[in-house]
């Protein structure tokens, strides 16, 4: 798989891992990552230690884990994203929507 999840011990947050290429591909295994998760977390990780790329459509799947994780009241942390990818997200203004690190 190329969309990993686990949820903490609690089960008030879940870590969704990117393998590879983030992009329109990944947009059903993505969503059902998080979608399919009872009862639902209070804080969401995006790891995307593994990916390689990011494109608009990656952007758009993003915005839909933060409205289904409460729009302005998301906890959601991008963490571990490389360089090309950390530029795609300040680009696009992405910094101002999730916690980036």
């Amino acid at each position: 798989m190329s969309v990993v999840t686990a949820v903490s011990q609690d089960g008030k947050k879940l870590t969704i891992s990117v393998k590879g290429r983030f992009d329109f591909g990944k947009h059903q295994e993505f969503r059902n990552s998080y979608e399919r998760v009872e009862p639902k977390p209070n804080s969401y990780e995006l790891n995307l230690k593994e990916t390689t790329y990011l494109d608009s459509s990656a952007l758009g799947m993003l915005l839909l884990l933060r409205d289904h994780a409460g729009g302005d009241e998301s906890n959601i942390r991008v963490v571990n994203s490389n360089s090309d990818v950390r530029k795609i997200l300040a680009i696009s203004n992405f910094d101002k929507l999730f916690d980036i690190s």
